[in-house]
């Protein structure tokens, strides 16, 4: 009987591990839990949001690269780990049990949500796919209701944006949007560019700690020379659909509020009765379980040690790890059906890219400092080099010429027509089941 195989999540990690499976173990049936027939590459979701690609082009087909492993159309909402039973609602609704000789969960991450009222309600995310969609959509319908208005607190409400959370999500989203609005707003006859307005509220005390003051003071200039307003020490303390408050006592008259202020590992993670590291799942050096050696977890899920600093940290939720322990899961999965010893990840960070919209980015590849149209080079031969998809770094590489010569699209597509936008709608958070749920849910099969 050929080993079963279940890999939870097709993202960076779930998708990679299911490659490098197929050529160790050609003979094992690999299933590949994933809702959506796509890897979706995140760095580009900004760019989806401003028009600038279609949706399309920032997902990578898993059909197209996976030729044995057998994709399973559904979210994984439990596991019965001493059954070895993953439970898994399929895209029509219905459940079914998967059975594995070895698991490996890299469902990702969600939009992190924390207690304010009327975030959940009012607060809209960049997160995935049909998140970016909507929120193209929600912003240009803005525009449209402004130009149609003869309120001016409502003309000016609709114009006016505001992003809450300044690290590199935040920071792309809001400079790629602000340079689609302004250009919009052009061709509006009753909007004129200045009534458009972006905020962008941050609790730390800079913009993307994590690249250092000089780079985040080199953004800040970036946005601020646009008219955005920038708002450091600041926080969000309540939202309603007309308005946000901060917490500075500043009520901001807005329809849109963007929430990206940090992630949360998938909520799977907490149903399964394991223990975590600040929501992550606690993972040994070669990536297992401890106590669970069928098990293996990896990607934004998975609190990786961080062997590099050789200073007990965990690796950062980023697309690089996740990426790069990709391969070494597989080989330990491989390494353990077949009673060798398993291998440590150690990785060294390559840096980050930041694409600020036009000709602007900033960028520390291998710790060195770039803004401009260097760092803006830098960064798009960086997300072409990371996709790794001929067919999709065509489609970027074209729309991105179709971008400059004409600018971003301008139509609204109006399919997500009805749907609310809020997080737990897009990122069916609400949908997982503990240990003794999933247990009975199997049984009822």
């Amino acid at each position: 009987m050929s080993e079963r195989i279940v890999v939870v999540g097709g993202g960076f990690s779930g998708s990679g591990v299911a490659r490098r499976l197929e050529k160790l173990l050609p003979d094992a049936d690999i299933r590949l839990v994933c809702p959506d027939d796509f890897m979706l590459y995140l760095p580009l979701l900004p760019q989806v949001a401003a028009g600038l690609l279609p949706a399309p082009a920032a997902v990578v087909s898993l059909s197209h690269g996976l030729r044995r492993t057998v994709l399973v159309p559904g979210r994984a909402t439990g596991v019965d780990l001493d059954a070895r039973r993953v439970l898994v609602r399929s895209i029509t609704g219905h459940d079914e049990a998967l059975a594995y000789d070895r698991l490996v969960l890299a469902p990702g991450s969600v939009t992190k949500v924390m207690d304010i009222p009327g975030l959940r309600e009012y607060g809209r995310g960049c997160k995935t796919l049909a998140e970016a969609a909507y929120l193209r959509d929600h912003v240009l319908a803005q525009l449209e209701v402004a130009n149609t208005s003869d309120d001016p607190e409502e003309r000016a409400r609709r114009c006016r944006f505001v992003v809450v959370g300044g690290g590199y999500a935040g920071v792309e989203t809001a400079a790629n949007l602000q340079l689609m609005t302004t250009a919009l707003a052009r061709r509006f006859p009753r909007l004129d560019p200045a009534m458009v307005q972006w905020h962008v509220v941050q609790h730390h005390d800079g913009l993307m700690p994590g690249l250092g003051e000089r780079l985040g003071e080199d953004t800040r200039r970036v946005l601020e020379s646009r008219g955005v307003h920038v708002d450091l020490g600041i926080s969000l303390t309540a939202a309603d659909d007309e308005s946000v408050t901060l917490s500075d006592g500043r009520r901001l008259a807005t329809s849109t509020l963007i929430w990206t202020a940090g992630v949360s590992p998938s909520p799977l993670v907490s149903h399964l009765g394991l223990d975590t590291d600040h929501g992550r799942l606690v993972v040994g050096a070669d990536l297992s379980v401890p106590g669970r050696p069928e098990v293996f977890a990896l990607g934004d899920a998975a609190a990786a040690p961080d062997l590099a600093t050789g200073n007990g940290a965990v690796c950062p939720p980023t697309a690089q790890h996740a990426t790069r322990q990709a391969p070494v899961a597989a080989e330990n999965v491989a390494a353990s059906l077949a009673g060798r010893p398993t291998r440590e990840y150690r990785h060294r960070d390559l840096g980050m890219v930041v694409d600020l919209g036009g000709s602007d980015a900033v960028a520390k590849p291998f710790g060195i400092d770039l803004s401009g149209g260097v760092a803006a080079a830098v960064t798009k031969a960086y997300h072409l080099w990371a996709i790794r998809a001929p067919a999709t770094m065509t489609r970027v590489a074209s729309n991105w010429v179709l971008g400059a010569l004409h600018g971003a699209s301008a139509v609204r597509l109006g399919f997500l027509t009805g749907a609310s936008g809020r997080l737990a709608e897009f990122e069916h958070t609400d949908d997982y089941l503990g240990p003794t749920q999933v247990r009975e849910a199997i049984a009822r099969l």
